[in-house]
């Protein structure tokens, strides 16, 4: 699976450790882990690229003292047994809408804008059992009485662009939160705007939170304001187009309750729009 097993062994023992294992040091090496291999699966060569990867993530987060080298090691090489193997974990399973247009879309003079893959996006690998926790969960949002549509329909399944199918929000900065009623680790997110037309939308900023008013613990996963215009910071998160494939966020296995989205119009119109948003996770016992 990888092409220099000898770099990755140098990595271990660079790693400040000592002779405590600690599992909740484990649990975070597996959920890099898992998020590298996400990343590299949107690679070119991801089955042998991933590697760079993992070492890229655990580097740049330097490794306290928690586990004894032995005990890194075993659960790495475990990591990528299950990787390689399947054991543990599985794609999650996503069901895509109907295509609204053809071709690939072009960018719309739209700053730090993503290209598309050209191809469809590979599976997103999380733990076996991982589902979408977030349909029929309630929604509330800043703008409470929609100019179309109900806010339910952010949670109800239909991901089709079709009329009727879609929420659409007041002008410029509006955010809907989703509760899904108990904690979860949460793998990913995926998010339909409105994909029956190749446009962009602004300001995108995904966060987490146990706290319902999202004042402490707040984590943020993805945020494409490369201007702060949305006053929660200036994100390095790419602008992208929307498709039927919705935009899938790799939450790293998160603890929350709260799921909030947010976003200041977009290339054709100063208003907001969702048709769905899929949360996958499993419950914390």
């Amino acid at each position: 699976m990888f092409k220099n097993e000898a770099d990755f062994k140098k990595i271990v023992s660079r790693l400040n450790i000592d002779s405590k294992p600690n599992p909740a040091h484990c649990e975070n090496l597996r959920r890099q882990m898992l998020s590298a291999f996400n990343e590299a699966g949107e690679q070119p060569g991801a089955r042998t690229t991933v590697f760079q990867t993992l070492r890229r993530t655990i580097m740049k987060r330097p490794v306290p003292k928690f586990a004894a080298a032995a005990a890194v090691i075993i659960v790495i090489v475990i990591g990528l047994y299950r990787f390689k193997s399947g054991a543990s974990l599985a794609p999650i399973d996503i069901k895509l809408p109907r295509p609204m247009f053809e071709g690939t879309p072009q960018p719309l003079r739209v700053p730090h804008w993503e290209k598309p893959l050209g191809r469809d996006r590979p599976p997103f690998l999380a733990p076996v059992g991982t589902k979408n926790v977030a349909f029929e969960k309630p929604v509330t949002s800043t703008d409470e009485l929609p100019i179309i549509g109900e806010l339910e329909m952010l949670t109800d399944g239909d991901k089709e662009a079709a009329d009727g199918s879609y929420v659409e929000l007041g002008h410029f900065k509006q955010s809907v939160t989703i509760d899904l009623e108990a904690e979860y680790n949460i793998y990913a997110i995926l998010c339909w705007h409105y994909h029956k037309q190749a446009v962009v939308y602004f300001d995108v900023v995904v966060q987490v939170a146990s706290d319902p008013d999202f004042i402490t613990g707040v984590t943020t996963l993805f945020n494409n304001d490369i201007d702060n215009s949305a006053g929660l910071g200036i994100g390095k998160d790419m602008h992208y187009t929307e498709t039927n494939e919705g935009k899938l966020i790799d939450a790293k296995g998160a603890k929350a309750r709260y799921v909030r989205l947010y976003s200041n119009g977009n290339t054709a119109n100063d208003q907001n729009h969702y048709i769905e948003v899929e949360v996958f996770g499993k419950l914390i016992e």
